[in-house]
């Protein structure tokens, strides 16, 4: 199977790295999902989840947060001003950041939150 090598990278560190088979990001276009082959890509990233499947038919899952996504030649670049993997998120503390939130009327806040929760399986994707 066709692969095309991933790089994930926050403002402040490699968030993960390696070969997958498809990834799925929200752009300024919407959800769009990249494959070995895909025309070349430049886009502004939204605030949404990233899904990866791995080459090993894995899932990696993170939160972006704002940041761009690159894709030529096979080589997928994520370029996020922050990103969280799914296992790195403290559910608990995502919940009430979201109740905080909320409780301010701060839309930027619940978004981050909302993002965050649903990368780590704890809310269900609003539609």
């Amino acid at each position: 199977m066709a692969e095309l090598h991933v790089e994930l990278v926050a403002a402040d560190r490699k968030v993960w790295s390696g070969a997958a088979t498809i990834v799925v990001a929200r752009t300024a276009s919407g959800d769009t999902g990249i494959m070995p082959g895909h025309t070349p890509v430049l886009s502004v990233l939204e605030s949404g989840p990233v899904t990866i499947r791995t080459a090993d038919q894995g899932t990696v899952v993170a939160a972006v947060h704002g940041g761009f996504i690159s894709f030529a030649e096979n080589k997928l670049s994520i370029l996020a001003e922050i990103a969280e993997l799914a296992d790195e998120i403290d559910v608990a503390r995502a919940e009430r950041a979201l109740e905080n939130a909320k409780t301010e009327a701060d839309s930027h806040a619940e978004r981050r939150a909302e993002v965050r929760l649903l990368a780590a399986g704890g809310l269900k994707a609003q539609h």
